[in-house]
C-alpha cells in the first residue's frame, strides 16, 4: 500500500521489510499477517501484526540513537498512563533496531479494539462527553511527581506558539477567511497563565480515541502522557464534539472561563496546524483542523 507522504524528510517502510525485521527480531510472531494501516498516524507508519499487536516505524529522518531514546521515553510514559486511565491504553511489547534497508529503531504495542473517533463520528453524544471527562479528570489525579511543563510542544505558554501560528495564518488564506483568526489568536494570546500543571495526554484528537457505541473504550498514542497546563487535554471538546454536549463536558470537569479559553486556543493552535499541513497529504487529519476552526468560531 502506497500513501501520501506528509513529511519533506519522510522514510518509506514496506510490509515487506517489516515481515523481514519481524521474522529477524521477534521470531515469535514470524508467521503473524502483516498489513499497513491506512488510518495510521502522522508520526509513525503503523502496522497490524495478526490480531493483537501493531509494529509502529517512525516516519521522519532523524538520529537513530535520539529515537531510540524518544522510544523508550514513549514506552514508559504509556506505562504511567495506564496505570491512571480508566480505559486501556496500548502497552509495550519489542523495541526493535533498524535493519532490511529502514534507518531507524521501531517498536511493537499490543492493539486495542475499537473505532477511532472522527471528528463528527459522535459529535453529538452526551455519553462520549462524559467519559472524556472522566478520562481527562482521572489523568489530573495521577501525580506528577514534582514534574512540570517541559517545554516543548503544546502545554506550556500559549503566547509562545506565535511564530508557528503567523506562519498557519499565512498558509491558511485559500481555506478559511484570515482576518478574523488573526484577532482570535491576538485574543488568545493575551490569556493570563492557569492553574499549576497537571499531568495530560497531550494529544485528545480523534485518531487517539477509540469509541464503540458511543462509550470511550481506549486512548491511543499514550507516549505524550507528561505535566502539563491542566485546559490541555480539552482540545479533545472541539475536536470531537458539537456545542451541547460540549458543554456536557465542560460541567462534569467544573472548567472556569479562563481555563475553558485556554483549551479553545490550544485547539486552534493545533487546528491551524493540521488544516493546510495536511491538505493533501493527510485529509483525515486536514478536515479535523477545518472542523475544529469552524467549532471555535461558533464559539466565540
Amino acid at each position: 500500500m502506497t500513501l501520501p507522504r506528509m513529511h519533506d524528510d519522510e522514510i518509506d517502510v514496506s510490509a515487506g521489510q517489516v515481515r523481514a525485521l519481524i521474522r529477524e527480531q521477534l521470531p515469535r510472531c514470524a508467521d503473524l499477517p502483516v498489513v499497513r494501516f491506512a488510518a495510521g498516524g502522522t508520526v509513525n507508519a503503523i502496522f497490524r501484526l495478526g490480531t493483537d499487536l501493531t509494529a509502529r516505524f517512525p516516519l521522519r529522518a532523524e538520529d537513530p540513537q535520539d529515537v531510540a531514546l524518544w522510544i523508550r521515553r514513549e514506552a514508559q510514559a504509556a506505562a504511567e498512563l495506564s496505570g491512571c486511565s480508566p480505559v486501556p491504553v496500548p502497552g509495550p511489547v519489542h523495541l526493535g533496531s533498524p535493519g532490511h534497508g529502514y534507518p531507524l529503531p521501531w517498536s511493537v504495542q499490543t492493539w486495542i479494539p475499537g473505532s477511532a473517533a472522527t471528528p463528527v463520528s459522535n459529535a453529538d453524544s452526551t455519553v462520549l462527553a462524559r467519559d472524556l471527562a472522566g478520562l481527562i479528570g482521572a489523568l489530573r489525579h495521577c501525580d506528577t511527581r514534582g514534574r512540570t511543563f517541559s517545554g516543548r510542544g503544546r502545554g506550556g505558554v500559549i503566547v509562545d506558539h506565535d511564530d508557528w501560528m503567523q506562519e498557519c495564518l499565512r498558509r491558511s488564506a485559500g481555506i478559511f477567511d484570515v482576518a478574523p483568526l488573526r484577532r482570535l489568536w491576538d485574543r488568545f494570546t493575551l490569556l493570563r497563565p492557569g492553574a499549576p500543571d497537571v499531568m495530560s495526554h497531550t494529544d485528545l484528537t480523534p485518531g487517539n480515541i477509540l469509541v464503540a457505541d458511543d462509550r470511550l473504550v481506549g486512548v491511543l498514542d499514550g507516549g505524550g502522557f507528561a505535566a502539563a497546563d491542566p485546559a490541555l487535554d480539552l482540545v479533545c471538546a472541539w475536536h470531537l464534539l458539537e456545542k451541547g454536549p460540549r458543554e456536557v463536558l465542560r460541567r462534569e470537569l467544573g472548567a472556569g472561563d479562563l481555563e475553558w479559553e485556554r483549551g479553545k486556543a490550544w485547539a486552534f493552535e493545533q487546528a491551524m496546524g493540521a488544516a493546510w499541513y495536511y491538505r493533501t497529504s493527510n485529509p483525515a487529519m486536514s478536515i479535523m483542523g477545518t472542523t475544529t476552526v469552524r467549532r471555535i468560531i461558533d464559539d466565540s
